[in-house]
């Protein structure tokens, strides 16, 4: 079951940004879930208050569930938010994102803000561009690079390129979003690993959700 609302709605990002959506959409997990009754009633139009009454009579966390599984409005939006210019980039990342992110730069080694940062069972990887959600934290590994590891992504979040510079052949991995450079996939090399692949990734170029499970 999914819920659609249609109406105008401001939301509120976990980061404290803001945005208003006037359409036709599912509420996505990234947003806040309202936990009461009277609240989230009181964020739609009367008009249609009356009309969506009895599906909140259900009980608080078959809401959260329902909402968790409906994506499709965060896809369009952050499909539509990745489609910009380098001078809009420019506008929105630091320097240093920039370098990375739309550049191909690479962050020095060992310090990265997501380096050391341990796996846990619950939190989610996206990206420091457009908050795609990457990886799970639970697939997170200490492969003592320098950089993030990780040995699987999300399904479909990402794209994979041949890289040919400095000289090597390299698998290079973009967000499957907005096609930010993240870093780098590398295989067999003993990890203990289910999958043996280490995804090297530039800690500039994520942001934890610590919050978030999918």
């Amino acid at each position: 079951m999914t819920l659609t609302y249609y109406s105008r709605i401001s939301y509120e990002f976990s980061d404290g940004n803001h945005c208003s959506i006037s359409s036709s959409f599912t509420p996505p997990s990234h947003y806040k879930i309202y936990s009461t009754y009277s609240f989230v009633l009181f964020l739609l139009p009367s008009s249609i208050r009356f009309m969506i009454r009895p599906f909140f009579n259900l009980h608080q966390p078959r809401f959260t569930q329902i909402a968790k599984t409906s994506r499709s409005f965060f896809t369009t939006y952050t499909r539509a938010m990745s489609k910009k210019s380098d001078s809009e980039w420019r506008a929105i990342l630091s320097p240093e994102q920039f370098k990375v992110l739309r550049e191909k730069g690479t962050e020095a080694p060992y310090v990265g803000k997501y380096t050391n940062t341990p796996a846990s069972e619950k939190g989610v990887y996206e990206c420091a561009a457009c908050l795609l959600p990457l990886y799970k934290a639970n697939t997170k590994f200490h492969s003592n690079c320098g950089w993030p590891a990780f040995y699987e992504a999300i399904p479909d979040a990402l794209r994979v390129i041949r890289d040919t510079s400095h000289g090597m052949v390299r698998e290079e991995i973009v967000c499957n979003n907005c096609d930010s450079h993240l870093g780098h996939i590398f295989k067999g090399e003993g990890y203990k690993t289910p999958t043996d692949e280490r995804h090297c990734v530039n800690s500039i170029s994520l942001k934890l959700n610590p919050d978030e499970t999918i």
